[in-house]
């Protein structure tokens, strides 16, 4: 068997760009989508969705906000646009030959030129480019689609990038016989050029081709078509298991080449697995031939042994008894063979211990020559002289004409048979971390080495695997290579597994309209994420709070634990919707006894309108201060006394919460703070004052009494009818006046300080 490698093989440029942005991200920890698949092989997606890289088809399914990646196909110019107004985190991973395709198509439709594509019109690449040509792009791949185009005078020709050259060639030509003014722009990838080149040439001179790569990539498939064309048996496969299935000769010449969507791990493999089978038939080819005289040399050199002492007297013998001596030889040599014992590697025999030293044990197994046990390879550790052991022929001989024994495969090999088993039943077996290696994790299951790789230690990233060294772990084998004895393990796909059966279990609990715990797990603009019991589900910002939320922070904190009310239960989805405001007290039910009419309370100005200012008490609770209740005298604008902002001292005047209405005052609280502020005998006559006033009956002779002297008549400076025409606070605010001018003489009567024509109420 002889191979040939292709050098352009797997990833190209563009694609290897976007796998690495969304590793990257993954290692982060943040949570990304991507429009499609990001790459044409299951293996990789699966890989990246386990590390929290989601595909999505539909741009409606991505949440607002979120890390989106843009893949190597690129996508048109609408797609673009909208994901930046969701508020999307836009990483663009486009290819940069498609990126400059599409400066083509949007520099063409600015000049009203129309685009037509030469590839495939389902595929993503063709249908982004044909996004930025607004409305005059087409995509052709037939001669029969060529003739369904409109009636165009002048058009712009380019290439999917992935197409062969001789179809572009081909078709372009076609468009040039149809359109007159036509402008061609090769835009085929150079990478997909020399890809396609050199695997047309190694085909051409192999037995056997090899394309590795994922089924639904069309990049892939052209290069199978490719291949196909040059050599009969060429083979497509996605994975290194599918190379069971082909028929290959130990003669037989072997190419292999790998589209631009395959990972270089799958590549990687199936390369190694090809030269495997190239070494072993180098052996078999080699070894086999020479192994007869080796076992014919040590049956001789036993006879010869065994046969010397009787030498001569079988010569002598054989000169007088030729025909007799014959047949006595016969017999002999038949009985030597009888008493030896065939070993081979791999083989199981029972023998006896002879001899025991520091470094190994000497067991007779009935061969020329005594097997030899290292201590490290013995199960049992009391074993004594005298005791039969099974033990399995490692080697025949070592050099020294010794054999290796070792009863430690033994056990091995039946642990190798149940893990098998319970590989092949899909059971979970027990390991322990021993070794932090390059890329993962060795792990001893049964004394068997195992790999863990480092993405499949844990369901989130993984930065100290020295972590996992001595720890108890079960995990789930995924991979088994019996030839090699080689196994591939993941202890992710347990705890995927737990989670899935957890979560299961949890969805069964859980009701519309029941009020859980939980815990406040991650913040966005648009809500916060609580996790309850297992499960995430989302508060909407609008569901945080009774009163207005800028943003969640504001209301609840990463790690905080809250009960919250389940609104909707979507499984299908896996999707939550939770309430947080819910599980709290309305503020108008309790207003009444959280803000009682006479209380005094602090409040912030909120909004100002014509007829007075809105204060907000708490979240989702405002009251109104009255234009008249803004300050002690009369204003012409709310402005004048409160600003937005502003910190007030409000008095509760009434509060309706059917009507969910709260009347406040700033007025009755200065008049409050002035009162506390007088002697307490000038209060009292303020009082006395305030209350005649309020009442009309006694108006006149509260005048008489407080501001004008006796034998003045008061009727010529204040008719009764005018004071009580004038409203209560007006009158206060005249009291307010006369304890603020008191220094004047007691015994001067008030009406000396007002001209008499006008009334003492003003």
């Amino acid at each position: 068997m002889h191979l040939r490698i292709a050098q352009n093989a797997g990833f190209c440029y563009g694609v290897g760009r976007a796998v690495e942005i969304a590793e990257q991200l993954a290692a982060q920890g943040t949570p990304c989508y991507t429009l499609g698949m990001i790459i044409h092989n299951p293996q990789m997606v699966q890989r990246l969705r386990e590390k929290g890289v989601q595909p999505i088809e539909d741009i409606a399914d991505i949440p607002p906000g979120s890390t989106v990646i843009i893949r190597a196909h690129g996508v048109d110019r609408a797609t673009q646009q909208r994901l930046e107004a969701m508020g999307c985190d836009v990483r663009d991973a486009t290819c940069p030959h498609v990126k400059r395709i599409h400066h083509m198509a949007s520099e063409a439709a600015e000049r009203g030129i129309p685009l037509i594509v030469v590839g495939q019109q389902d595929h993503p690449e063709v249908r982004g480019i044909l996004g930025w040509a607004n409305g005059l792009g087409h995509a052709v791949l037939t001669r029969q689609q060529i003739d369904e185009l409109p009636d165009m005078q002048s058009a712009l020709v380019v290439s999917q990038t992935t197409l062969p050259e001789a179809t572009f060639n081909e078709i372009s030509a076609a468009l040039q016989d149809r359109i007159r003014d036509t402008k061609v722009n090769m835009t085929i990838c150079p990478t997909t050029k020399e890809r396609q080149q050199e695997a047309q040439q190694i085909a051409s001179e192999v037995d056997v081709m090899l394309v590795v790569g994922g089924k639904n990539s069309a990049n892939t498939q052209k290069l199978h078509e490719l291949c196909r064309q040059r050599c009969a048996r060429t083979y497509f496969i996605e994975t290194a298991q599918e190379l069971d299935g082909i028929p290959i000769g130990p003669r037989d010449r072997i190419g292999i080449t790998a589209g631009a969507s395959t990972p270089d791990g799958t590549f990687k493999e199936v390369v190694a697995r090809m030269n495997d089978n190239e070494k072993l038939d180098q052996i078999t080819e080699t070894t086999v031939p020479a192994e007869q005289p080796a076992e014919v040399e040590a049956v001789e050199a036993v006879v010869e042994a065994v046969v010397q002492p009787e030498a001569e007297p079988v010569a002598e013998a054989q000169e007088t008894q030729e025909p007799q001596e014959s047949s006595d030889d016969s017999d002999f040599m038949a009985d030597i063979e009888r008493t030896l014992v065939q070993l081979r590697p791999g083989q199981n025999v029972t023998g006896t211990v002879v001899q025991i030293t520091d470094d190994e044990v000497c067991v007779n197994v009935g061969y020329k020559a005594d097997g030899l046990i290292k201590m490290a390879d013995l199960t049992s550790e009391d074993v004594k002289v005298g005791d039969e052991i099974e033990v399995e022929v490692v080697k025949v001989n070592d050099g020294e004409g010794n054999v290796l024994l070792s009863q430690r495969n033994i056990v091995n090999k039946k642990f190798w048979d149940e893990i098998v088993e319970k590989y092949e039943k899909g059971e979970n077996v027990q390991g322990v971390g021993k070794d932090a290696v390059k890329g993962g994790l060795i792990a001893m299951v049964n004394g068997i080495r195992t790999f863990i790789p480092a993405s499949q230690l844990s369901q989130r990233y993984v930065e100290r695997i020295e972590d996992f060294v001595g720890q108890d772990m079960e995990l789930k084998i995924i991979e088994i290579d019996k030839p090699k004895k080689r196994i591939v393990a993941s202890r992710k796909a347990v705890l995927v597994a737990e989670d899935a059966e957890r979560k299961k279990s949890i969805w069964t609990q859980l009701e519309v309209g029941a009020i859980v715990k939980g815990i406040v797990r991650r913040l966005t603009d648009f809500g916060a994420f609580v996790d309850i019991g297992g499960l995430d589900g989302l508060v909407h910002v609008t569901d945080l709070s009774w009163g207005r939320v800028k943003h969640p922070s504001d209301v609840v904190s990463v790690n905080q634990e809250i009960d919250v009310k389940i609104l909707n239960l979507d499984q299908e989805k896996e999707r939550i919707s939770l309430s947080y405001k819910q599980t709290q007290p309305r503020p108008w039910d309790i207003a009444p006894e959280k803000y009682p009419v006479g209380s005094v309370v602090v409040g912030k100005v909120v909004r100002i309108t014509t007829f007075g200012a809105f204060v907000e008490l708490e979240p989702g609770l405002d009251g109104l201060v009255h234009i008249s209740q803004c300050a002690l005298t009369r204003i012409n604008k709310v402005e004048d006394a409160v600003q937005v902002g502003e910190e007030v001292r409000v008095k509760v005047l009434d509060v309706n919460p059917e009507a969910r209405r709260i009347s406040l005052s700033i007025r009755a609280v200065l008049e409050d703070e002035a009162m506390d502020e007088l002697p307490e005998q000038v209060s009292d006559e303020y009082v006395i004052a305030a209350e005649a006033v309020a009442t009309p009956d006694f108006v006149e002779e509260t005048v008489v009494a407080e501001e004008v002297p006796a034998e003045e008549p008061v009727a010529e400076e204040a008719p009764v009818e005018e004071a009580a025409a004038e409203e209560a606070p007006v009158v206060e605010e005249v009291a307010v006046e006369e304890v603020v001018t008191e220094e004047a003489p007691v015994e001067e009567p008030a009406a000396e300080e007002v001209p008499a024509e006008e009334p003492a109420a003003e």
